[in-house]
């Protein structure tokens, strides 16, 4: 039989590392086990001092930048919405409003841009980056193709009214969580309450299932009429793509004008109706 060589430094720290051993306590080696001397006793432990009862003043007081649990945030927005008479009332209740932990990490709210009174509303599903930045809705590349959607019906961004169902930036443009989405429902649904369009359409799949209650992609549901009920009016609403995704795509630019085209027809109706009442 042959002996296994022995092994060298480097074999010696590989199987240190893979058995836990990360750090040296000394300076020197010790040889704990053939020297014989006396092994040194382990440091006097102190005693583990008597557990306190929780101070139930500190536990009540909210502490700044934690949400609550998104059941009571979700209560809590409900209440909130339902109370604002006006638009300006609403974003006052949003700025304030500190159900949501997307507020902590967004640099600002984005609550709306464009007429309050438009007949024609859009709603995406969050900020970007740019729109944290600046404060409002689609002003980054997407919002510059939005903004040429909108002029090929023949409006103006002045003329229509645009938000989203998020008004904070979710950290890294990640998509918001189903507890965040439900938690600023209800300001959104209050918004497009307050608003009161002839027309609203939901850009993109998130908000389109969001808004209009439907399981279906947006292949499915563009170009299509839903009902949406705001308690008091039923209004008439559409989906389209988003123009996130038109850039990503370019190839569905003619389903997203024919769905633009059919808002349009829609805003000439009811203004048609309108004239001859």
């Amino acid at each position: 039989m042959t002996s296994d060589p022995a092994p060298t430094v480097r074999d010696l720290i590989a199987f240190y590392l893979e058995a836990g051993v990360d750090c040296a306590l000394e300076e020197e080696p010790v040889d704990r086990l053939f020297s014989g001397g006396p092994i040194a006793p382990p440091a006097e432990t102190p005693p583990t001092p008597a557990r306190q009862p929780p101070d139930r003043a500190a536990m009540a007081a909210p502490r700044a930048g934690i949400a609550p649990p998104p059941e009571i945030a979700i209560e809590t927005a409900r209440e909130a919405a339902r109370t604002a008479p006006s638009l300006e009332a609403l974003r006052t209740l949003l700025d304030g409003f500190e159900g949501c932990a997307l507020k902590f990490t967004a640099s600002r709210l984005v609550f709306a841009d464009g007429n309050p009174q438009a007949r024609l509303m859009f709603v995406g599903e969050a900020p970007g980056r740019d729109e944290d930045i600046e404060g409002l809705p689609f002003v980054g590349r997407s919002g510059q193709l939005l903004n040429r959607m909108i002029a090929a019906i023949g409006l103006k961004r002045s003329d229509v009214y645009i938000a989203n169902v998020i008004p904070w930036r979710p950290p890294g443009n990640r998509t918001p969580t189903p507890q965040e989405t439900q938690i600023c429902l209800p300001f959104i649904r209050r918004q497009i309450e307050l608003v009161n369009p002839d027309v609203l359409v939901t850009l993109g799949n998130p908000s389109t299932q969001t808004l209009l209650q439907t399981r279906e992609g947006i292949m499915k549901t563009r170009g299509k009429w839903f009902d949406y009920d705001t308690g008091t009016r039923t209004i008439r609403a559409m989906a389209t793509f988003h123009p996130a995704y038109l850039l990503r795509s370019p190839s569905y630019k003619r389903m997203a004008w024919l769905d633009l085209r059919a808002i349009a027809r829609a805003l000439g109706d009811k203004a048609l109706e309108e004239t001859a009442s």
